[in-house]
């Protein structure tokens, strides 16, 4: 399966995590009330060694997650400047070629560069970014054959295949690495595990507070509300078009300025 047809939506996960772990927290309470009901001495006993090991476990992994989220985000924010500076060569080397047939390929790279962003712009709806990936690794091909014919004719400078060529090799490499660092996230198990470790914990937190003859909504709300956070803040990073903050798209803008000036 394509690492693209699968996306880890942020907000629908938080929802349903922070759902899960109220109700676990209460569950835990209950059983824990049911066992100091039955064994007032010794419910409780080796408890903090389960939940030590529990808790470190799952702060482990939230760490892990999160310090390797912004490397992937800032790779992927490089990767569109990389691209956009690339185009941006690349068409001002269009000047190289004869003067016919300048007029027709800066339309091509205007739709080239049209599509570009349009396949980003239209995640998280994962078939029709594909669709329009594939438009334009189809103008690329077409570009690529035109560029070779024009500088074969003969009024064209004769710099042209030096500077021009190795130019859109550039432009085409790079966007196919963006679409690869797009694909790069943790394993979706990384995140299962973190959605079940965190009801875990949530269950041993409930058993816990199972002594308290009162439910203590703070701590219970605080728990549970910045686990839920921290989560979310991962997923959003790792999947910057999605979610409340779509963080990503801003970076786009470059791409936008630079088909703002290719008149």
């Amino acid at each position: 399966m394509n690492r693209m047809d699968y996306i880890i939506a942020p907000l629908p996960f938080a929802v349903c995590m922070l759902a899960g772990m109220l109700i676990c927290l209460e569950i835990g309470r209950r059983m824990g009330k049911s066992s100091l009901a039955e064994d007032p001495q010794g419910s409780t006993s080796g408890i903090g060694v389960v939940q030590g090991a529990v808790f470190s476990l799952f702060g482990l992994l939230v760490a892990f997650t999160f310090s390797g989220a912004p490397t992937r985000l800032d790779v992927r924010r490089r990767l569109i400047q990389d691209e956009a500076n690339a185009i941006g060569t690349a068409y001002l080397r269009l000047d190289l070629l004869p003067p016919g047939s300048q007029l027709a390929m800066r339309e091509r790279f205007r739709n080239y560069l049209d599509s570009r962003v349009s396949a980003y712009r239209k995640l998280p709806d994962v078939q029709a970014a594909k669709a329009e990936l594939a438009r334009s690794a189809k103008l690329q091909s077409d570009l690529w054959t035109q560029v070779i014919a024009a500088t074969r004719l003969p009024d064209c400078d004769s710099d042209a295949p030096r500077l021009l060529l190795p130019s859109l090799n550039q432009m085409f490499e790079i966007s196919s690495a963006r679409t690869m660092a797009m694909t790069i996230h943790p394993p979706p198990i990384i995140f299962a595990l973190l959605f079940v470790l965190a009801l875990v914990c949530s269950l041993l937190a409930g058993y816990g507070m199972a002594g308290s003859k009162k439910h203590s909504w703070l701590h219970i709300t605080a728990f549970a509300v910045t686990v839920v956070i921290s989560i979310y803040v991962v997923l959003q990073i790792e999947y910057p078009r999605m979610g409340l903050l779509s963080v990503e798209s801003a970076y786009d803008q470059v791409l936008v300025d630079v088909r703002e000036s290719a008149k």
